[in-house]
C-alpha cells in the first residue's frame, strides 16, 4: 500500500492573517499583497513552511498580513535575518519584502551580499521613490530635482536604480513589474517563486499620499504601450500601440527605433534572451528608459541557474563530516600554540 499523499489543497484564505490591513486607502501595497496571497496556494507549500521577513517601512508590514511565519526586523537588516534563516533551515520557503528606502539605503550593503550569495529567497522590493512611513522625505530612488520635505530645493543625489543594482550584484533572477498591472505582476512573482536561487523583483509602486503618480509616465493606461517594453523569452523586443517600435543594438548599447521605415524591420530587432549567462545584455536592457530615450523593460530580464548557497553549504558540511566529527575538546586542543597570543 502506497504511503504517498496528495499535496494538501490550499486556498488564498489559508494565507490571509486575522490582522487589519493598515495602509493608506489607495496604496499600491494592497495590490501586491493580494497578488502574493493569490499565488501562494498554487505553489503547493504549507503555510507553516513559509516565512516572510521584512525590515522597516510601509512595505515591511507585509508579514503581519500573511498567515505564515514572519519576522518584522530592523531597518535594512532583513537580508541578514533571511540569510540566517536559510543557513539554518534551507528547506523553508523564504520571502523577503522591502522598500526602496529600507533595501537600498541603510540596507544596500546587506541586500548586495544576499543577491551575490544566491540563497533561495524571493525578494520583493516596493519602489515608490519616497520615504512614506516617515512622511515624505526623498529616498535613494527619488529623481534628481524631486521636491520633498527633506529636499525643498530639489534632490541632488543621483538615484539608485534597483534592477541594474541587482544585476550588477550578480543576482541569478531579476525582474520588474508594476502594482497596477495585476496579471503581469502575478505572473512575474510566480516566476520568481519558481526560481532555484535568489529572485529579485522590483515593483513600481504608487504612494498616493507623498508621491502620487510618480510612475504615471510609464504605467498610466494611456502611456504604457508607448513607454513599456514587455519582455518574453525568445521573442523580439517590439513595443508600441501598433507594435511599430523595436529595440536594436547600436554599438555597445540598446536603442529604440521605428519599424518599417524603409530601413529597419522586426527582423532587425534584438530577441530577448533572459538565460544569457553574460549579464552585459541584461544590464543594458535594465538601463533603458532610465534617463535616456526608450521604453522601460518589464518582465524577467535575467534568469540563470547556478548552485545555491544552501547547496554549496550542505556539500561543505558533508565533506567536513566525512572524516568523523571531533569533540569540542579535541577542537580546542587542536588549535595548539598557533592560537595563543601574548599581549
Amino acid at each position: 500500500m502506497s504511503t504517498a499523499t496528495a499535496t494538501p489543497p490550499y486556498s488564498k484564505d489559508d494565507f490571509v492573517s486575522d490582522q487589519d490591513v493598515r495602509w493608506c486607502p489607495g496604496c499600491g501595497d494592497y495590490a501586491i499583497l493580494h497578488a502574493v496571497q493569490k499565488i501562494m496556494p498554487d505553489l503547493g507549500v504549507a503555510p507553516e513552511n513559509v516565512v516572510f521577513v521584512s525590515g522597516i517601512g510601509c512595505s515591511s508590514r507585509f508579514p503581519f498580513y500573511m498567515d505564515t511565519y514572519g519576522f518584522h526586523t530592523i531597518h535594512g537588516r532583513a537580508p541578514c535575518i533571511a540569510s540566517g534563516i536559510k543557513a539554518i533551515n534551507p528547506d523553508v520557503d523564504l520571502w523577503l519584502v522591502t522598500g526602496d528606502g529600507d533595501g537600498l539605503s541603510i540596507g544596500g550593503n546587506h541586500l548586495l551580499h544576499t543577491l551575490r550569495r544566491n540563497f533561495r529567497v524571493k525578494i520583493l522590493l516596493f519602489n515608490n521613490r519616497i520615504y512614506g512611513l516617515t512622511k515624505g522625505q526623498y529616498s535613494p530612488t527619488s529623481e534628481v530635482g524631486q521636491i520633498t520635505k527633506s529636499s525643498p530645493m530639489g534632490a541632488i543625489d543621483h538615484p539608485v536604480e534597483p534592477v541594474p543594482f541587482a544585476i550588477g550584484a550578480g543576482a541569478s533572477f531579476v525582474a520588474r513589474t508594476a502594482d497596477n498591472q495585476i496579471k503581469h505582476m502575478e505572473a512575474t512573482i510566480r516566476r520568481a517563486a519558481e526560481h532555484d536561487g535568489t529572485a529579485f523583483v522590483e515593483i513600481l509602486q504608487n504612494c498616493v499620499i507623498f508621491n502620487h503618480g510618480t510612475w504615471d509616465g510609464i504605467t498610466g493606461r494611456e502611456q504604457r504601450t508607448e513607454h513599456q517594453l514587455l519582455l518574453e523569452h525568445g521573442q523580439p523586443l517590439i513595443y508600441g500601440s501598433e507594435s511599430q517600435r523595436g529595440i536594436v543594438q547600436r554599438g555597445f548599447s540598446l536603442a529604440p527605433t521605428i519599424l518599417e521605415d524603409g530601413e529597419t524591420t522586426a527582423g532587425d530587432c534584438m530577441v530577448h534572451d533572459e538565460r544569457m549567462d553574460d549579464p552585459t545584455y541584461a544590464y543594458a536592457l535594465s538601463r533603458m528608459g532610465i534617463g535616456s530615450e526608450g521604453p522601460l523593460a518589464l518582465g524577467v530580464l535575467r534568469q540563470v541557474l547556478r548552485p545555491t548557497y544552501e547547496q554549496m553549504h550542505a556539500q561543505e558540511m558533508s565533506t567536513a563530516r566525512a572524516g568523523g566529527e571531533p569533540s569540542l575538546q579535541d577542537m580546542f586542543q587542536g588549535f595548539g600554540k598557533a592560537a595563543t597570543w601574548v599581549v
